[in-house]
């Protein structure tokens, strides 16, 4: 699905990610999924300046992948360890991604662009 998102896309997206998680029989990981969705977005919002980009869901034999691709070239700072009398705005998402995901990561794409990806496993098989 590609999109131009705003300040209010992320709640739209919550509710598809969450009916395909219940449709595929993987409620428990609709908590998690959302959140890490909401950081990526709200990234594509705040530092990509067409604020578009392409999301990708896919079922996993083990869980769910999600994919947020754009074509801004700047990559995403890897997150370091927030200190907690700090209070700047930014600067914790892909802390939240790395709190709630098994796995993240992110691609560049030649010759700009970069998809940012997480994976959720479940912890009982889900039917397929």
């Amino acid at each position: 699905m590609s999109f131009t998102v705003g300040d209010h896309s992320a709640r739209h997206l919550r509710r598809i990610i969450r009916a395909y998680l219940n449709l595929w029989s993987l409620d428990e990981l609709v908590d998690a999924a959302e959140l890490a969705l909401t950081e990526l977005l709200a990234n594509v919002v705040r530092h990509v300046p067409d604020r578009r980009c392409a999301l990708l869901l896919m079922r996993l034999p083990w869980g769910v992948r999600v994919e947020v691709t754009d074509e801004w070239h700047q990559l995403p700072a890897t997150p370091a360890p927030a200190e907690p009398y700090r209070l700047e705005e930014g600067g914790r998402g892909l802390l939240l991604v790395e709190a709630v995901a098994d796995r993240w990561g992110v691609v560049p794409l030649s010759p700009r662009g970069k998809t940012v990806w997480f994976e959720c496993e479940a912890k009982k098989p889900a039917h397929v």
